[in-house]
C-alpha cells in the first residue's frame, strides 16, 4: 500500500489532534530516563495501565535508580512486584539491571540489537525504550498501535499480518517527535477499543487468552502470593493444598516450574523465595 504525502499528513493530523485533546496522563511519559522507561515497559507488557500506575510509583520509591534495583536481593524484587502477575518479568528486569550496572558500568545500550540481548527484552521493548528515552525514530508495534493501522487502512480485510503494517508505520512515522507520536497512536487505539469492536481481532496474530481461573498460571500466582504478600518465610505444599483446595500435583508442578525459573528455591521439601 502506497500513501501520498497528503494522505500521510491527514493521518498524522487526525492522530495528533486526538492526542492533544484526549491524551492520557502517565508519569513515565514525562520521563526521558531509560531506567524509568524500562520499568514502565516491563510492567505494561501484559498488565493494564490502571494496575500499573500505582505499582510504578511504589517501585520507584523502593528502587529509584537502576543501581538500587541491581543491588537488591531477588526476594525483595519479587515482593515489590507482587500484584502485577507474570512474575518472570520482575526477575528479567532485575537481571537486566544487574547486567547494565555491574557489566556495563551503568550505561544503557544505545541500539535495539544490544538491548535485545538483555533478559526479557524483545523487539518491541527495545525500540520503545530507545524511542521514549531518546526520541529515536524507531519502528515498532503493540496492540493499540496495531488497532489504529488496521482500523484506518484495512477496514475490509481480515487476518492482517504485522508484516503488512510495518511499512505503513515506517511511512507515517511523525519524525518531528516520535515519542509523542507513539503515545498518540496508543491513546487513539485505546479509544477505538472503547467505541468499536477491537480492530486487533482482525490481526493474523490475535490470540484469545485462555481462562485464568483454574489455570496453571493462577496456581503459580497463588504460590508467589503466599510467599510475597502473606509474609510466609517458607511454603509447605500440603498446607497450601488444604487452604486453597487445589490438586497437589498441579501445585507441585507449578512450584517446580518456579524453581526451574529461579523465582523460588526448594529447601527440605518446602519452598522459599529465590
Amino acid at each position: 500500500m502506497t500513501l501520498s504525502p497528503d494522505e500521510i499528513k491527514a493521518f498524522q493530523t487526525s492522530i495528533l489532534e486526538h492526542y492533544y485533546e484526549h491524551n492520557r496522563s502517565m508519569p513515565w511519559r514525562e520521563s526521558f530516563d531509560p531506567y524509568e522507561i524500562l520499568v514502565s515497559e516491563f510492567m505494561l507488557q501484559q498488565t493494564q495501565v490502571s494496575r500499573v500506575l500505582p505499582k510504578y510509583l511504589e517501585w520507584l520509591e523502593k528502587f529509584p535508580r537502576l543501581e538500587n534495583l541491581a543491588q537488591a536481593p531477588l526476594a525483595d524484587v519479587l515482593i515489590a512486584w507482587s500484584g502485577l502477575g507474570y512474575n518472570r518479568r520482575a526477575k528479567f528486569l532485575w537481571e537486566t539491571a544487574r547486567i547494565i550496572h555491574f557489566e556495563k558500568n551503568g550505561i544503557f545500550p544505545h541500539s535495539a540489537a544490544e538491548l535485545e540481548k538483555l533478559p526479557g527484552i524483545g523487539p518491541y521493548t527495545a525500540r520503545a525504550v530507545l524511542c521514549f528515552s531518546k526520541k529515536s525514530p524507531e519502528v515498532f508495534i503493540e496492540t493499540n498501535i496495531r488497532s489504529v493501522y488496521i482500523f484506518y487502512f484495512f477496514k475490509e480485510k481480515s487476518l492482517v499480518k504485522d508484516s503488512e503494517l510495518f511499512p505503513l508505520i515506517e511511512t507515517t512515522l511523525y519524525k518531528e517527535n516520535p515519542k509523542i507520536w507513539y503515545y498518540a497512536l496508543m491513546d487513539y487505539g485505546a479509544t477505538l477499543k472503547k467505541k468499536i469492536k477491537n480492530p486487533s481481532r482482525k490481526s493474523a496474530h490475535h490470540t484469545k487468552q485462555a481462562p485464568f481461573k483454574g489455570s496453571f498460571r493462577e496456581v503459580r500466582g497463588i504460590i508467589l502470593k503466599e510467599l510475597t504478600q502473606e509474609a510466609a518465610e517458607s511454603l509447605d505444599l500440603r498446607q497450601l493444598q488444604e487452604k486453597h483446595k487445589i490438586e497437589y500435583q498441579l501445585l507441585y508442578d507449578a512450584a517446580e516450574k518456579l524453581c526451574s525459573e529461579g523465582l523460588v528455591l526448594k529447601e527440605d521439601d518446602v519452598y522459599v523465595l529465590g
